[in-house]
């Protein structure tokens, strides 16, 4: 199994690159999970459903199943948030997985530049972005540079850059 990174500013358009990235990758026989990072409370239940009622009572963890899907949700409680690396071990084995966040990990990213979000760019500071996709070319970049609208090329790209699970190493988050 191998990851690959997209990072960015909110509303840089990350989740709409991978949303584009899925189809032309799984389009050339491998297959793809996502990990997305969240940097606030989120729910992914709702009130009034009994899973949500179970979690709300004190479960640790709900998994909730059907002939279509299951999901386990797990309360970290007390507990640090878990490391890419303890995430990645949760999947089953998959081609490539995608990251969207986790920025602090040693992992390869492109990042979703848009200059008219007036953020600083991420690749001037950061070893692990190795390549930048945008609407328009920063004129200091350094850095391999691909259009957002050329997803067969940025697919190539991250099909060729992408490391084994079992290749990273370093700090967590």
């Amino acid at each position: 199994m191998k990851v690959f990174g997209i990072t960015g500013w909110s509303g840089s358009g990350k989740t709409t690159l991978i949303k584009s990235l899925i189809p032309e990758i799984k389009a050339r026989g491998f297959s793809v999970s996502t990990i997305k990072h969240a940097h606030h409370t989120f729910d992914v239940d709702k009130p009034g459903k009994d899973s949500y009622e179970h979690r709300r009572a004190g479960a640790c963890e709900v998994l909730i199943s059907s002939s279509k899907r299951w999901v386990l949700m797990h309360e970290n409680n007390n507990e640090n948030e878990p490391s890419l690396g303890e995430l990645l071990e949760k999947l089953r084995s998959n081609d490539l997985v995608l990251v969207e966040g986790f920025k602090n990990e040693p992992y390869p990213k492109l990042e979703v530049f848009r200059g008219s979000l007036g953020k600083p760019p991420l690749w001037s500071t950061d070893d692990t972005v190795i390549a930048v996709a945008s609407d328009t070319k920063p004129l200091t970049l350094k850095k391999d540079f691909h259009f957002l609208s050329d997803i067969f090329r940025i697919s190539d790209f991250i099909l060729r850059q992408a490391v084994s699970v079992t290749d990273l190493s370093g700090p967590s988050r």
